[in-house]
């Protein structure tokens, strides 16, 4: 998995609890190795992670290491960004996006933080 720094990895054993448990909205990149925009976002969240830690959570997930959560939640494309609130998914978007634009997708989840 190319991994954000800074940024937590949660599996299918451990999702339920970091995810769905959270206090804070939470953010999940669902990601793979063989996925260049994986590449170009990773430096995007670990930038988002070290920046918002007070109003979101950012984890991602391997989908080839964990198909459970990845079929639980219908992810098709990689990198697939979820947000999570209060135990339900409130947000999906597709793609590698630059940190701006991400932040902007982002508003209304820190609105109600």
């Amino acid at each position: 998995m190319i991994h954000a720094e800074g940024v937590a990895e949660v599996t299918d054993t451990t999702f339920d609890g970091e995810v769905l448990g959270a206090e804070l909205p939470v953010l999940v990149e669902f990601t793979a190795d063989w996925c260049g925009p994986c590449r170009q976002l990773a430096p995007v969240l670990s930038a988002i992670a070290a920046e918002e830690a007070d109003r979101i959570k950012v984890v991602q997930l391997d989908v080839d290491h964990n198909p459970g959560v990845t079929s639980r939640y219908g992810v098709l494309s990689m990198p697939t960004l979820m947000v999570f609130r209060s135990g339900e998914p409130v947000k999906s978007m597709v793609g590698a996006r630059p940190k701006r634009r991400l932040l902007h997708e982002l508003e209304d989840v820190f609105e109600t933080v």
